[in-house]
């Protein structure tokens, strides 16, 4: 048993000592100018690092001060630098023959700059290339390079910092970013992992495959992904226009597929405190939507093929249409939207219609009926164009007395309505911009009244200004004298009484124009005299 032993414990003794021995057998400093070299071949770009040193105990090179140079089209600055970056390296061929062959690259806390030109070319486009491109204009006959195969790179705690040239507006930055590529090749596609904080709060993630690079134009190169974003303002982020009043906490869960010219997008984006204009009220409760697009890269356009947010039944609110961003102090985006739905549940619509900072009078409740619109938006998202057909059947107006509001024909004995109005239809065009909203073409039918029509106004400070006529005005509740007028003025064809709407949206006042009717009768009676 002793000579075994014996054996087992030079054995050991002799590991220890070459292992020790090792690091005598690597001169790291030496090594340092081969190592940049050799990654400044393979990316294109010049590395350097301020010192190299070997770490026995994780058996890696361990660089510091680490900078790699930006397209200088872009930036004199370094794209990346970094304190450290440990490279996990092969041992036998870098003890016996000083040559490094790679396994790893792990780069700690590092800064990176991401820039964007306007013509869509990002400064990483010419990474892989011999020298840098000018800005925007990778091209396709620079010398190729050396491929660079490393069984895992990663990135911890990085931060980056996203703008454009020329620059507007202070730049996005993207916190405690985490990127793990796994087999990775210029030459293949390789799996990825991706985490960081959202700027204004939020986190990003996405797992997928990259690849392989297009040595050409690397802001080209295919990808395939499944995205989650929790916790997103985008208001905050600088992502929407504040002026343009739309805002909103997101959720995603989306799925991207890109063939390097166009990002092919689909999933689901859940909405809370969805707000669509500055003095809405924020939806209590979540609002989905499925949503398949596909935005072009270079151009920073899109088309949002379906978006779809479902009613309780079948029905659903469809949107689809185009964008484009247009970059400036903040993000905003020119939109060409259709909005449509045909025979809504109104009682589904309910928190969105608060949305959208549609005001009902003494806080009533729309209960009932259906809904159905064919709207347009354009313009840019702070000047939007609003256009369109609504149509409102069978719904009740709770908490309102229309016959309280009247003044004029209803004052001379009162339209008896009670604490709900019944409309039997409401059909309407309206033209909502930042200068108000234009109502044309309102043909309704309120059961205590008749039917309704004309057109009308609403500031932006909510003052109303309509012009409508009552034809078939209900004699219900209406006193003596008021029935023998309409009466004398239904068989005389004249049942349309003027009406003039003023107030506000929560407080209108409505005054039937009684003046109008006593002269329109005198001159019937004029002129029945004359023809005697």
């Amino acid at each position: 048993m002793k000579r075994p032993q014996k054996i087992l414990g030079s054995f050991l003794i002799v590991l220890v000592v070459a292992l020790m021995l090792i690091p005598f057998f690597v001169n790291a400093r030496k090594l340092r100018p081969v190592l940049e070299r050799q990654l400044t071949a393979a990316l294109g770009r010049s590395i350097r690092f301020g010192d190299l040193s070997f770490s026995l105990v994780s058996r890696r090179l361990v660089a510091t001060d680490i900078t790699i140079a930006d397209d200088a089209s872009f930036s004199s600055l370094p794209v990346l630098t970094a304190k450290e970056l440990q490279i996990g390296v092969s041992l036998a061929p870098l003890i016996l023959s000083h040559r490094v062959e790679l396994r790893s690259l792990q780069i700690e806390s590092p800064q990176i700059s991401i820039m964007r030109a306007s013509n869509g070319t990002w400064n990483f486009s010419t990474i892989g290339h011999a020298s840098g491109a000018a800005a925007g204009n990778p091209t396709s006959a620079l010398p190729s390079l050396p491929d660079l195969s490393v069984g895992r790179i990663s990135i911890e705690d990085g931060r980056a910092v996203i703008q454009t040239l020329p620059a507007h507006g202070e730049p996005t930055v993207y916190d405690h970013v985490r990127f793990t590529a796994r087999d990775f090749s210029f030459a293949s596609q390789f799996r990825f992992e991706l985490s960081a904080n959202l700027p204004a709060g939020g986190t990003i993630s996405a797992t997928g495959r990259l690849g392989p690079i297009n040595r050409n134009d690397g802001a080209a190169s295919p990808g395939d992904a499944q995205i989650i974003v929790r916790n997103l303002n985008p208001v905050a982020a600088a992502f929407l226009n504040p002026e343009a009043g739309i805002s909103f906490l997101a959720d995603f869960e989306l799925h991207a597929a890109s063939d390097g010219q166009k990002l092919a997008t689909s999933g689901t984006i859940h909405l809370q405190n969805l707000k669509l204009r500055k003095s809405a009220i924020a939806t209590p409760k979540l609002v989905d939507l499925a949503y398949t697009g596909v935005h072009h890269l270079k151009e920073n356009t899109g088309e949002i093929q379906e978006a779809t947010i479902k009613m309780s039944g079948d029905e659903a609110i469809n949107v689809s249409g185009t964008y484009q961003i247009v970059e400036g102090e903040v993000k905003d985006a020119v939109l060409n939207l259709r909005i449509s739905g045909e025979n809504l549940p109104i009682d589904d619509l309910q928190m969105l219609m608060a949305a959208t900072a549609v005001r009902l009078p003494n806080g009533s409740l729309l209960k009932g009926g259906t809904v159905s619109m064919d709207l347009t938006v354009a313009g840019q998202e702070k000047s939007l164009v609003i256009a369109g057909p609504i149509s409102v059947d069978n719904t009740r107006l709770v908490g309102f007395d229309v016959g309280s509001k009247i003044h004029g024909i209803a004052a001379l004995g009162g339209v008896e309505t009670g604490n709900t109005t019944e409309f039997k239809k409401l059909h309407m065009n309206v033209l909502v911009t930042n200068s108000g909203a234009a109502v044309g073409k309102i043909d309704a039918v309120i059961l205590a009244m008749g039917e309704v029509r004309g057109s009308g106004t609403v500031s932006p400070n909510d003052q109303l200004n309509f012009n409508l006529v009552v034809i078939g005005v209900k004699a219900k509740g209406i006193g003596k004298v008021g029935i023998g007028l309409l009466t004398k003025l239904n068989t005389q064809g004249g049942a349309a009484v003027p009406v003039r709407v003023t107030g506000t949206s929560e407080d209108p006042s409505i005054t039937a124009d009684v003046g109008s009717i006593v002269q329109k009768e005198k001159r019937a009676l004029l002129h029945n005299k004359k023809n005697e």
